[in-house]
């Protein structure tokens, strides 16, 4: 059993202009939009091939660095030509320490950090998104629970990253990069999984519990997913089949 891993979603103030960024960056198009948040992903894909980004409107200030971030990857042209792109769409060059490094890192119109890679053989298959790269204090610990809880096997680790990749050969990697700060306030960017379409959620729920996870209260009040914590604490919801 395993759940699939089915949207990304980021907190925003403004929806409406961050779906216009995005689907600019990514070439993706508005697949549902409500009150509460505008849906973007592929629509030449079928649901259970992609991972959808959702722009969900929220009060809450940004208050740290994010950390969950996305690092595209231009599919058709170079890295100096996607930045330049990239930038006339309303991104901005921002230093948060790096130095000597072959990426670029960018911020949305809300300050959202985001990296721009340069082409490598291991993304040539994963589309514009690269990569979901999560900050972790011990990246094989929530790679391990991630692996079990998806499905997607850890096929990649270093000293400082455990990276999972889809069985399936395509779609964006998810890894898991080493950093000295601990999950302190609730993400801004988190993973939205469900179990597949004959499985049931509470037995999912309970699954996830077994392995790790945890169920928490962020407000959230009467809604049809559950709201849990990985084994370092980063939030993500459980929906119901699909």
């Amino acid at each position: 059993m395993a759940c699939r891993i089915t949207e990304l979603v980021l907190d925003c103030a403004d929806p409406d202009k961050l779906a216009d960024f995005w689907c600019g960056v990514l070439g993706y198009q508005v697949l549902d939009r409500d009150p509460e948040g505008i849906e973007i992903g592929r629509a030449d894909q079928a649901p259970e091939d992609r991972i959808t980004l959702i722009l969900s409107r929220s009060d809450e200030p940004k208050k740290q660095k994010l950390r969950l971030h996305l690092d595209v990857n231009a599919t058709d042209r170079d890295q100096s030509a996607e930045l330049e792109r990239l930038l006339a769409l309303g991104a901005k060059e921002i230093d948060i320490g790096q130095s000597g490094v072959r990426w670029h890192v960018l911020a949305d119109p809300e300050g959202n950090e985001f990296c721009v890679l340069e082409q490598r053989p291991e993304y040539a298959k994963a589309g514009a998104i690269a990569a979901v790269v999560v900050d972790a204090v011990e990246p094989l610990r929530p790679a391990e629970f991630w692996a079990a809880a998806s499905g997607w096997p850890v096929v990649e680790t270093t000293q400082h990253t455990a990276s999972l990749r889809s069985p399936s050969g395509r779609g964006p990697w998810l890894e898991f990069i080493r950093t000295g700060e601990p999950h302190r306030v609730k993400n801004r960017v988190h993973l939205d999984v469900a179990p597949l379409a004959d499985d049931d959620q509470w037995a999912e729920v309970s699954r996830l519990v077994e392995l790790g996870a945890r169920r928490v209260d962020i407000g959230q009040g009467s809604v049809p997913w559950q709201v849990m914590a990985d084994v370092e604490g980063n939030e993500f919801c459980v929906l119901t089949p699909r």
